[in-house]
């Protein structure tokens, strides 16, 4: 099992973000950042992405090509920034603390730059010193340091790549994540599916189950360092809670029937989940202290997926009381059940975003498979992409990018993005197969 990087020096260093923002102002200590002339409207249909040069980090060994890398692919990722060529730089050599030659800059088209140094401190921790630069109106926007072990120089590529992010966009970033996901191999006869996890990038890929028995549906909690799935054996199925840290794993009790779709509250303390019992599915929600469980529907009918809205309030899922799948709300204790869906078509696996602006679903219209998104009440309906089989949202931390899993005639799923104005879909940054993905909270 992947043991994550230890990560006390980002909590005293790294993280420590606000007190060196206004000291690292070019010419002006303790002055606020200029105002960018370039901000990013994110939620702009059409959009011309930004173009922005990140050359090599100056310093020690390759940290600061591969930093400036990382650093690019994300950005580009995006859909919002287009990175330059670097075979077209004039200025080739940039130092951090000293102002760029901004006509250089200008001549290649570039409306923002990024530059770095890396120096490893006497005691062997990394120290990576940046700034962003709006080209044309040659001012500072932000310039920040970040302290760590080497193993960590891409969390700290993430983290600058956050940044920035957030600078110019004015949303929040969501690239110091990891995604857990069901990784598929093996014929679709004797499919073997294993639990695995990764950074958002698709890079440290490991395993956190052995493949002996079939996972589904991981799910991440609030804190980032759980997760909830569901293991299907000969015996029946059984939902499990694993402590990614300490790799501690426990089931949640016995239930007569089959039980599957788990979720966490976003306190962290419940787990919502389906029970089904011939034929009939209903919505449970099982306290983790007590291992108490509640049932929350008792519909002659398939009632599934439940998801809470942020603020723990309430919970959408879906049902076929009315004929169909739709999506169906009701307040956290099962009562004011109500149908929010109105549109064509069978829908699925509702997710609510982290901000609780919308309701991300999986919809199936005339032979097709959409990912979609709605506003809580019902309006707002978007379909966002279209495939033979596009299923499983999952939402970034920032609520405005979604994965999802793709899957084509006699081809095994992959892991697909969408962001949310459906403008920028792409495939993830993982070369092998795999569903079911949950994104993780920001890292800590």
């Amino acid at each position: 099992m992947r043991k994550p990087l230890p990560m006390t020096l980002f909590r005293n260093g790294l993280m420590a973000i606000a007190a060196v923002i206004s000291c690292l102002v070019w010419g002006a200590a303790g002055l606020a950042p200029a105002r960018a002339e370039i901000e990013i409207q994110v939620n702009q249909g059409t959009l011309q992405p930004l173009p922005v040069a990140v050359p090599a980090f100056t310093g020690a060994g390759p940290y600061g090509a591969d930093i400036a890398k990382v650093v690019s692919g994300n950005l580009d990722r995006s859909g919002f920034f287009r990175p330059l060529d670097p075979a077209g730089f004039v200025e080739k050599s940039l130092d951090v603390n000293v102002q760029p030659r901004f006509p250089d800059w200008k001549a290649i088209s570039a409306q923002a730059l990024i530059n770095g140094q890396v120096t490893v401190d006497p005691d062997g921790l990394l120290r990576v010193d940046f700034r962003l630069w709006d080209v044309f109106s040659e001012q500072q926007l932000l310039g920040l340091q970040f302290t760590s072990t080497p193993e960590n120089w891409r969390r700290m590529a993430h983290k600058i790549s956050d940044a920035v992010y957030e600078r110019l966009t004015g949303e929040k970033g969501y690239f110091d994540t990891r995604v857990v996901f069901v990784a598929e191999s093996g014929p679709r006869v004797a499919r073997i599916k294993r639990l695995a996890i990764m950074d958002q990038d698709g890079a440290n890929p490991s395993y956190l189950t052995s493949g002996s028995t079939m996972v589904m549906t991981p799910r991440y909690s609030a804190s980032s360092q759980k997760i909830t799935y569901m293991a299907l054996r000969d015996s029946g199925a059984s939902i499990y809670l694993l402590n990614i840290e300490t790799g501690r794993q426990e089931t949640l009790g016995q239930y007569s029937g089959m039980v599957f779709a788990p979720r966490f509250s976003p306190d962290g303390q419940k787990v919502a989940l389906s029970v089904e019992r011939g034929g009939n599915s209903d919505i449970f929600v099982m306290d983790l202290s007590s291992r108490v469980s509640t049932r929350l529907t008792s519909s002659p009918a398939i009632d599934t997926s439940p998801s809470y809205s942020p603020d723990g309030s309430q919970i959408v899922f879906n049902s076929d009381r009315g004929g169909s799948p739709q999506l169906y709300l009701m307040k956290a204790d099962g009562s004011d059940v109500r149908r929010v869906s109105s549109g064509q078509g069978r829908y699925t696996t509702p997710v609510w975003s982290p901000r609780g602006d919308f309701i991300a679903f999986t919809k199936q219209t005339g032979g097709q498979f959409h990912i979609g998104v709605m506003r809580p009440d019902g309006t707002d309906e978007r379909l966002l992409t279209t495939s033979y089989l596009d299923e499983g949202p999952t939402w970034a931390p920032n609520g405005r990018v979604l994965m999802f899993f793709r899957e084509a005639p006699g081809v095994a799923p992959k892991l697909w993005t969408v962001d949310i104005s459906g403008r920028v879909v792409r495939p993830a940054p993982y070369s092998g197969s795999g569903s079911d993905p949950a994104w993780s909270p920001l890292l800590n």
